[in-house]
């Protein structure tokens, strides 16, 4: 491999020196950062890291290569991957190629060799911050003002670049139900395991209005994950609050939300939201079970989150992030509305929270009736 030096800075003027792997040239936006151990595949494929750089905690990245199977979308979505070691070979008996030729081929940069818990430590002391990542001998001050000019988070709404260009069905055979699947980036293991549940699904634009799903005479509506500032998606949060008028006058509709769907739903439903310090990225995340009280082990990739204090009476919280105490899933105390902030499809991640599909089918069932 190519030993090409690169530079990582930040826009509070912190610089990172190493070298590149996959795309040569220059590459920006929000520099975070995940935990996760395994999953870097579904990581990169993963549309909710649209406008983000995204830093390995682990050291050695790459050791069991790529496989076909564990794309969560058709494209790699993050503007650079940052690690601190690139491992040069790979072996898996699914591996049909490595991580720096997936870069390659797909024109992404990534960045190795510098010291990622130095990295970390900043981010986590000062926020996520925006970056820019450059082979192109640029001068370190030169890079900065260029940092300074790249788009905040805040603010953007970024699901008009993920979501789907046109309409499509999943079949399911013996399907008992048919879900509308409103795609803000949705993941593809959500929907294999909504197929699994024995759905039927019909994935829909982001700017799907509310009389176009209810004339699909869906059984359900799920709100997928996504990236961005979701205050920032009215379009989605007016057809949520259009559905759920239509659950509370006309007929029971489940509505179930994941990750950025659930902020939209908690938004929806008069709640507000925030921006993280530093988000929360990784599949190692404590979550309380308020209902169980059980401890779950959640997959976790968002930067923005639901104001615990902005909760209006008619909904109820029911899980807690046991990290920093922020909301993790919520329901509507009349209407079977709900949504967690967390990942059940667990891609990467664990499976404790499959449960949760389970309940939306139990709610479709009970509608039926």
């Amino acid at each position: 491999m190519q030993h090409t030096p690169a530079k990582l800075v930040l826009e509070n003027g912190s610089v990172y020196n190493g070298t590149a792997f996959g795309r040569v040239g220059q590459a920006s936006g929000e520099v975070v950062f995940n935990t996760s151990h395994t999953g870097y595949q579904e990581i990169l494929t993963d549309p909710s890291y649209t406008g983000q750089m995204v830093v390995m905690t682990y050291p050695l990245i790459g050791n069991y290569g790529i496989n076909s199977e564990d794309n969560e979308s058709s494209k790699i979505w993050v503007s650079a991957f940052i690690v601190s070691e690139l491992s040069n070979i790979y072996s898996n008996y699914e591996a049909k190629g490595s991580l720096d030729a997936l870069l390659k081929e797909s024109g992404v940069m990534g960045l190795q060799g510098i010291d990622t818990r130095k990295l970390v430590r900043e981010i986590r002391q000062q926020g996520a911050m925006r970056g820019i990542l450059s082979v192109d001998g640029e001068s370190d001050e030169e890079l900065r003002s260029k940092v300074l000019g790249i788009a905040e988070m805040t603010g953007r709404d970024l699901v008009k670049t993920v979501t789907t260009p046109k309409n499509y069905s999943l079949d399911k055979a013996g399907a008992r139900f048919h879900v509308a699947a409103l795609d803000y980036g949705i993941k593809t293991n959500i929907l294999r395991l909504l197929q699994n549940a024995g759905c039927r699904v019909t994935v829909l634009k982001a700017d799907t209005t509310a009389e176009e799903i209810i004339a699909l005479n869906p059984d359900g509506v799920f709100l997928s994950n996504g990236p961005g500032d979701p205050a920032a998606v009215g379009y989605a949060i007016d057809t949520i609050r259009k559905l759920a008028e239509y659950n509370r006058t006309t007929r029971p509709l489940p509505i179930f939300g994941i990750c950025l769907g659930h902020q939209l739903l908690s938004l929806a439903f008069g709640a507000e939201t925030f921006k993280l310090k530093f988000g929360h990225h990784g599949g190692n995340h404590p979550v309380k079970n308020l209902e169980s009280g059980r401890i779950e082990i959640t997959s976790q990739n968002h930067g923005f989150a639901v104001k615990i204090d902005s909760i209006p009476p008619h909904i109820e919280m029911t899980h807690l992030n046991l990290y920093d105490n922020t909301v993790e899933g919520i329901r509507h105390r009349e209407l079977p509305c709900f949504s967690v902030q967390y990942h059940p499809e667990a891609a990467p991640g664990p499976h404790d929270s499959h449960y949760l599909f389970d309940r939306f089918t139990a709610f479709m069932e009970e509608a039926k009736n």
